[in-house]
């Protein structure tokens, strides 16, 4: 495997992705450096989110607050509505007091030990090693769902997930190379998003292909080996849209810890218990049932009766506050709130499968 690291940085110069927080392999020579603030935002947002859904929120994360220091200085509500619909909301709130952190204990400059980024709030091993070998060329192994199937693969690897970690980890760190870490590192999610897929990967236009074990067992898709998923439990539960007669809808803030903490919501209530009805209305109205609004989490799906009330009296609402429809884009609504909404009001949103909202992994 001597060569494995040559022949994939050959195929990453000519190849590689054109990314919003990526510099290219060129820029990097003529003395251009990667921003270890650009390198975590990016790594926290991909976290379980597809490439092209992470770009427009990147984007705007950068022009509204383009260094730590901005971040740290900024509101968490703003952060919150501007992490809307990237889903994991606790990575938005762990992004907001790492960034205070930086500030506060290392004057705004991102630490260059494994052990003192862990440390920091929402930055655990693959975040870490991926500033490092980034942002600070440092030969750490890089591994995230992209790599564990292109490491597995090479290796045919046959130990199942998530037993198997251990192994390609260490696989990964034998064929990271001493210079250029960070550009190898990248070179295996290209390879992994684009290449080394999931399915019919391409092997034919794969730079390693004569290196891969996976590919002379006739067999590649059959690694990474994968234990069978347990299956998702359903949760039922409530939600209910209220709308005064200046065409306001009825908002609150969910508690600041939990599923979806300090997010805007509709009144809703959903758990275990799954026997919610009418009578858990925030207040009294004339509620009509609207639809089932589905959405799935990361462990549990849930599916929710939808209720609807117009010309409801302000006065009647609780500690909330009343939003124009026209202006529910600018609140911290996460998707499963948007898409409720959207079957009580189909005009509000448009929500591609509004009956069904899996988050995508990352590729």
């Amino acid at each position: 495997m001597s060569d494995f690291s040559g022949k994939l940085l050959l195929w990453y110069d000519r190849y590689h992705r054109i990314l919003p927080w990526r510099v290219a392999p060129a820029d990097l020579l003529n003395g251009k450096k990667n921003d270890p603030y650009r390198v975590w935002l990016s790594e926290v947002m991909l976290q379980q989110t597809t490439v092209e859904a992470v770009k427009p929120f990147f984007e705007k994360f950068v022009t509204t607050w383009p260094t730590v220091f901005s971040l740290a200085k900024a509101e968490l509500d703003d952060v919150l509505k501007a992490w809307a619909g990237l889903g994991y909301y606790s990575r938005a709130r762990n992004l907001k007091r790492c960034a205070e952190q930086i500030v506060a204990d290392y004057n705004g400059i991102f630490p260059n030990s494994l052990e003192s980024l862990k440390r920091l709030p929402g930055i655990g091993d693959y975040t870490a090693a991926a500033i490092l070998s980034i942002a600070y060329n440092e030969p750490v192994a890089v591994v995230d769902g992209n790599v564990e199937r292109v490491i597995a693969r090479i290796f045919s690897i046959d130990e199942p997930l998530p037993r198997a970690k251990m192994t390609i980890r260490a696989r990964t760190q034998e064929l990271t190379p001493e210079k250029r870490c960070g550009d190898f590192a990248q070179s295996m999610m290209d390879l992994g998003g684009s290449i080394c897929t999931p399915r019919t990967p391409k092997c034919m236009i794969c730079p390693v292909e004569s290196l891969c074990e996976g590919k002379r067992s006739g067999n590649p898709e059959a690694y990474p080996v994968k234990p069978p998923k347990p299956q998702r439990p359903q949760r039922h539960g409530v939600a209910f849209v209220a709308l005064n007669k200046d065409d306001e809808i009825y908002l609150e803030k969910r508690h600041s810890s939990g599923l979806l903490g300090g997010m805007t919501q509709i009144p809703n209530h959903f758990s275990e218990r799954n026997h919610y009805s009418v009578n858990d209305a925030p207040f009294q109205a004339d509620w009509i049932l609207k639809g089932k609004a589905q959405h799935v989490f990361t462990h549990f799906s849930l599916v929710l009766d939808v209720y609807l009330a117009k010309n409801v009296e302000k006065t009647a609402a609780g500690n909330g506050w009343w939003c124009s429809v026209n202006e529910l884009a600018n609140e911290a609504l996460p998707t499963v709130m948007k898409k409720a909404i959207s079957v009580a009001i189909p005009e509000s949103f448009k929500i591609k499968g509004t009956n069904s909202g899996k988050l995508k992994r990352k590729n």
